[in-house]
C-alpha cells in the first residue's frame, strides 16, 4: 500500500461517499473504487461497508484508519524535518527533554552555537519526564536528566549543570507569597496539588507533609492542570525549580526541606560529536556564568 492509497482511505472515510471523496481526490469513482477493493484484497479484511447510501467504516477498518492517520502525520512531519534539514544544514544535535523550563537558557545556547556553526542544527525534543528511550536508541544526542538516574547506564556519562530546589507555586496575592522561605508549618490548613507526574522525590515529600501536617490535598493530573487549579483558587502545589518560566503570573517562593534535584545532561561516551562537546560547553558556561552572577549579586 502506497501513500496515494493512503489518502482514498482517509478521504472516502471522512466523506463516507464515494463520488465525493473522488471528486476531492481529483480522480473518477471507477478509480476509488477499484483501488479501495485492491487495498482490501491485499489486507485480507474488509475497510468499508457499502450500501445505497454510501460507505462506512467496518469496525477493522476504522483501527486501520486511526493507525494510518497517526502514520501519515509522522511521515509528514519526517519529510518537513528532512527539508529543512537539507536546506540548510549539514548536521543536527537532538536534545531529548521534559519541559523548555528544565534547560532555560537553552535558546541563548541554540544562538550562540548558531553562530558559531551555522551549518549545525540544534532541535530539542521535548519527551516527557524520564523518558530515555530514544535517547537509549540513539535517535538522540543529548538527553536531561536528574539525580544521578542515568549513571548506571553503560556507554553513557553525566554532565552537571545545576542544582534545583523545591518551590512553593501559588498566587501573587496569596499569603504565602509574602514570605521569603516557605517552612512546612506554613502549609497548615490549606489545600496541596499533588501527583501530576511529580519526580519520587517530591511525592515523597508531599506525602510527607499530607501525613505530618493538617492540610487538605487534591490530585492534578499534570503540572498544566495544577497551574490551572492555582489560579482558579484551588490551591498551591511544591514543584521543582526546574518547572520555573520566569513568568510574571506566579510567586515561586523557595520551600524549606532537604529535598534537592541535581540536573545533568547525559550523553553517551562512544560514538560522540565534537559538535555536541561544543554545544554543551556552552550551556555549561552559560550556567556557570549565571551562578557567578548570582554570586555577586548576594553581596552587593
Amino acid at each position: 500500500m502506497n501513500t496515494k492509497q493512503i489518502d482514498y482511505i482517509i478521504e472516502l472515510a471522512r466523506t463516507q461517499n464515494f463520488n465525493r471523496a473522488a471528486e476531492n481526490l481529483y480522480i473518477s469513482q471507477s478509480t476509488l473504487t477499484y483501488q479501495i477493493k485492491e487495498i482490501e484484497k491485499e489486507l485480507k479484511f474488509k475497510l468499508f461497508e457499502r450500501s445505497g447510501k454510501g460507505a462506512v467504516l467496518t469496525p477493522a477498518g476504522s483501527q486501520f484508519c486511526t493507525a494510518i492517520k497517526d502514520i501519515k502525520s509522522q511521515l509528514q512531519h519526517a519529510v518537513e524535518q528532512a527539508q529543512n534539514f537539507s536546506k540548510k544544514y549539514s548536521d543536527n544535535i537532538t536534545i531529548g527533554l521534559p519541559v523548555r523550563t528544565c534547560i532555560h537558557p537553552l535558546p541563548q545556547a541554540i544562538k550562540i552555537f548558531n553562530k558559531k556553526y551555522p551549518d549545525i542544527s540544534v532541535t530539542p525534543i521535548f519527551n516527557g519526564f524520564y523518558n530515555p528511550e530514544e535517547f537509549l536508541k540513539g535517535n538522540q544526542d543529548i538527553f536531561f536528566t536528574f539525580d544521578n538516574e542515568m549513571k548506571h547506564v553503560p556507554d553513557t556519562k553525566l554532565i552537571y549543570l545545576y542544582t534545583a530546589g523545591i518551590y512553593l507555586l501559588s498566587k501573587k496575592d496569596d499569603e504565602l507569597a509574602k514570605l521569603k522561605t516557605v517552612k512546612p508549618k506554613d502549609l497548615k490548613g490549606r489545600t496541596l496539588m499533588v501527583g501530576g507526574g511529580s519526580p519520587p522525590q517530591l511525592r515523597a515529600l508531599q506525602q510527607r507533609l499530607i501525613n505530618t501536617i493538617d492540610i487538605d490535598y487534591f490530585n492534578s493530573e499534570n503540572h498544566d492542570t495544577t497551574l490551572t487549579n492555582i489560579l482558579a483558587d484551588r490551591g498551591i502545589c511544591l514543584t521543582p525549580g526546574f518547572f520555573r518560566d520566569y513568568t510574571d503570573e506566579f510567586a515561586w517562593t523557595p520551600f524549606e526541606c532537604e529535598e534537592k534535584f541535581e540536573c545533568y545532561l547525559c550523553v553517551r561516551t562512544s560514538d560522540r560529536k565534537e559538535s555536541v562537546d561544543n554545544f554543551i560547553k556552552i550551556l555549561s558556561d552559560l550556567y556557570k556564568n549565571r551562578t557567578k552572577f548570582k554570586r555577586a549579586k548576594a553581596h552587593l
